[in-house]
């Protein structure tokens, strides 16, 4: 598994990397490198055959996870149901969840945890259209 590794920082951002996602392997999560103060995101990956070994449960933070490579299920409490590449499952707080793997080839997963309830604002009720000369080379 490659660490997730910063490549750049300044005062308004940070940019990391956790390498080739076809060859990434395990989980990592990418607070502690990026800084995030409203979410917490991971990359997990589940080989075939494989589950997560164990169910969770959240006290505060609902999930949402998107499903980037493979296919297998996903449960919550005592209901199952297949996922595959380019699922979406958002997952409240105080019930089971977990995961398993059911495709040929390993799962690739994104998760990411926030606050339930603590959205107020988005997209464009949160934006605002400003000015800015490009930087690219």
């Amino acid at each position: 598994m490659e660490t997730i590794r910063k490549i750049d920082a300044g005062e308004k951002f940070t940019h990391a990397t956790v390498g080739d996602l076809s060859a990434f392997t395990g989980k990592q999560f990418v607070k502690d490198c990026i800084g995030t103060t409203g979410c917490e995101i991971s990359f997990g990956t589940l080989n075939p055959g494989e589950a997560v070994p164990f169910f969770h449960s959240h006290k505060e933070n609902e999930e949402v996870y998107i499903v980037l490579r493979g296919s297998g299920d996903f449960q919550v409490d005592n209901t199952a149901f297949p996922i595959a590449e380019g699922s979406i499952v958002r997952v409240a707080t105080h019930c089971n969840r977990s995961l398993r793997c059911t495709s040929a080839t390993s799962m690739l997963y994104l998760c990411i945890q926030v606050k339930e309830g603590s959205l107020e604002q988005c997209t464009l009720n949160d934006a605002e259209i400003t000015e800015q000369a490009t930087a690219w080379k």
